[in-house]
């Protein structure tokens, strides 16, 4: 064939160095980096785990002086409403700081670049965080949680049976999380695992010890 019938598209043969090279421009498409997750990964299984063992830690505590299962409801749903209160705000407030401090330097840049690169700066403001975003996956990530310990609760009347489900749920759940937390963010799975579940028993077992021993002092 002559040099002027040469295709414009070459077929993949066996030659080493030509299927060394179309590896090269493959691989960076199949690249993910997992660290822009972190945001999101933080408001949602972070918040998740937060109302999980907060608002179960707060019923084992009421639990453990009082055994009417109407108090125990009541005490984990202002639990849930003050507390996906309180994720949302401190998550609006946080975010909403790191924003600023990142439009400040981006102008700073600009300033300094005297206005070039103006394709790049339009990309780095569709990665600025979202603070109204990141308030409402945390309100919702911690209601999720919290709805746990609430549901395996409602529907048991006897007390002792109660709270053994309780912990079971929450138990299960403190797995999942962390496993959950584990594989989006590409994390070690059992580490992460056994971490949240000891840290909530933890703080179940502490909050109900302390109740109890101060409702037993009379105070």
């Amino acid at each position: 064939m002559s040099s002027n019938q040469t295709p414009k598209f070459v077929l993949p043969n066996n030659d080493p160095e030509q299927q060394a090279s179309t590896t090269l421009e493959i691989e960076p498409e199949d690249t993910f980096d997992y660290s822009k997750r972190s945001q999101w990964l933080r408001a949602a299984v972070l918040g998740a785990n937060d109302g999980l063992v907060s608002t179960a830690s707060l019923m084992m505590g009421v639990g453990a002086v009082k055994q009417d299962i109407k108090v125990m409801i009541l005490s984990g749903f202002a639990g849930l409403v003050a507390g996906a209160c309180s994720m949302a705000i401190g998550e609006f407030v946080s975010v909403y700081s790191q924003l600023d401090i990142e439009v400040a330097q981006m102008k700073r840049e600009k300033e300094r670049g005297q206005g070039r690169e103006r394709e790049k700066s339009s990309e780095e403001r569709e990665s600025l965080p979202n603070p109204l975003q990141a308030a409402a996956a945390s309100a919702l990530a911690f209601s999720v949680g919290a709805m746990v310990p609430l549901l395996a609760a409602s529907f048991i009347r006897d007390y002792r049976v109660r709270l053994g489900v309780v912990v079971s749920a929450v138990t299960l759940a403190l797995v999942v999380f962390g496993w959950l937390g584990a594989v989006l963010g590409k994390a070690p799975v059992l580490r992460s695992a056994v971490r949240v579940l000891v840290g909530g028993w933890l703080a179940m077992a502490v909050t109900f010890g302390l109740t109890k021993l101060i409702g037993s002092s009379g105070l």
